[in-house]
């Protein structure tokens, strides 16, 4: 019987199952508890993560005998893969399993600031009526969707536009342009600058790495189209959140959502105070129940079956 450390939120369902083959400590608050949660992976066989557990120095210090990590997600920027591949562990993202939510997320976003007029109940219910203001939004259908990274979010989110009659056109740095992906969904193979200069809506499905770091910059930014819409589900450090305000607050941006920020938990920003058409939630655009039930199975499963071929 093997030992399980998970250290942030995993379904229930999930973690029973998972207690039916071996001993497992599920606790939420252990990311938060970097002494206790050191001491306990001295002892782990496996280890279960979100995206806030960083698998990477002293903790992976403290995994003497760990031989497996699952990641419930699939942003991979806070495990040192090559500290894990020479200790020999195996780590397993959930890859697909939060897509849906993901893509879900960007369209409903895009739809609201796009149309401009859904953060406006406080001052309707105050009793303005704002009507020829809020009666200058713009339809989704006939729109460009620009997706910079097209795996299986950027495609399943294409799906879901394709469906609403929007344009799509995508940028993949890692996947060729002959890839049939791109024909089956109907979308256009393009390059960077294109997406970013052509597309009323962009939104960024890539991994943060060096490659990635500040990608929209406040140059990358100026580029967009007047009036454009940014979305970001893919991490912090791939937007300059501050150019973004400056963007929104001057008009040059049309709109924004950010579910992703440089720091989480974010700190104060008073840089997005009084910006138009903003949208900022706590990294939740791919986190439903459905998509927790689906992402927590996935990694129990591979967990499981892991350390089966371990023994």
């Amino acid at each position: 019987m093997a030992r399980i450390v998970i250290t942030e939120t995993m379904e229930e369902r999930a973690v029973a199952r998972l207690r039916r083959a071996h001993e497992v400590l599920h606790d939420p608050q252990l990311v938060d508890d970097a002494p206790r949660l050191l001491a306990l992976a001295a002892g782990a066989d496996a280890l279960i993560v979100r995206n806030r557990t960083q698998v990477r120095g002293a903790l992976l210090q403290a995994l003497v005998r760990c031989r497996v990590v699952g990641r419930l997600g699939v942003g991979m920027d806070n495990i040192d893969m090559p500290g894990c591949q020479a200790r020999g562990i195996q780590v397993f993202p959930a890859t697909g399993a939060n897509a849906q939510s993901v893509a879900e997320y960007v369209i409903t976003a895009a739809l609201m600031l796009l149309r401009g007029a859904w953060l406006h109940t406080a001052a309707v219910a105050g009793g303005q009526w704002p009507r020829q203001a809020l009666s200058q939004g713009h339809e989704v259908a006939g729109r460009t969707l620009g997706l910079v990274g097209f795996g299986s979010i950027g495609q399943t989110t294409a799906r879901l536009a394709r469906g609403l009659d929007m344009q799509v056109c995508a940028f993949d740095a890692l996947m060729d342009q002959d890839s049939p992906a791109y024909a089956q969904l109907g979308v256009r193979c393009a390059g960077l600058e294109e997406v970013i200069t052509t597309s009323d809506v962009v939104s960024l499905h890539v991994p943060l790495m060096d490659s990635t770091r500040g990608l929209l910059d406040a140059g990358k930014i100026a580029l967009m189209k007047p009036g454009a819409v940014l979305i970001n589900t893919a991490r912090g450090g791939i937007v300059d959140e501050q150019a973004v305000a400056a963007a929104l607050k001057r008009g040059h941006l049309g709109g924004a959502a950010l579910d992703v920020f440089e720091a989480e938990p974010h700190p104060p920003a008073p840089h997005f105070a009084d910006c138009p058409n903003l949208i900022l939630t706590p990294h939740i655009a791919g986190v439903t129940q459905q998509s927790n039930e689906r992402v927590s199975g996935l990694i129990a499963d591979r967990v499981l079956a892991a350390l089966a071929a371990l023994r």
